[in-house]
């Protein structure tokens, strides 16, 4: 059984309604799941500082057109392949193509994977997505 436990903050109201205009925004049905969602998000990052597994995407669109870009890339990713659980690439139209690795392990190999991946000449577009799958590492 899950115990839940009330306590009252004090906000400067026009940060209060700031709060409430982005919960309103975000289709919250209450602060409560805001603040629950403020505070989770703020621990998966502590967690990848402290050496937390993560879990998550990197999505790339490029114009595969570009001379060795492919290369390039799938080059890269064999470079990482303890980081990488799948790849799937998708054809968006004749000239570009959009990539999703799923990825998993040290948020350090992740971002510096993501990092490689954005700076190959030819990426037009990339991001990376990490959440943690809740086993810190001791």
């Amino acid at each position: 059984m899950s115990w839940l436990i009330r306590f009252g903050i004090s906000l400067d109201k026009e940060l209060s309604e700031r709060f409430d205009d982005l919960i309103r925004r975000k289709a919250y049905t209450n602060r409560s799941e805001a603040i629950r969602d403020l505070i989770r998000q703020d621990l998966v990052e502590q967690e990848w500082l402290h050496g937390g597994e993560v879990a998550g995407a990197i999505t790339l669109i490029y114009n595969h057109h570009k001379r060795e870009l492919l290369n390039k890339i799938t080059d890269i990713q064999h470079d990482f392949q303890n980081s990488i659980i799948s790849a799937q690439h998708i054809h968006l139209d004749h000239h570009n193509c959009l990539e999703i690795i799923a990825v998993k392990g040290n948020p350090a190999e992740v971002q510096k994977l993501a990092s490689m991946l954005k700076a190959v000449k030819g990426v037009k577009h990339s991001t990376l997505s990490m959440s943690t799958t809740g086993k810190a590492l001791t």
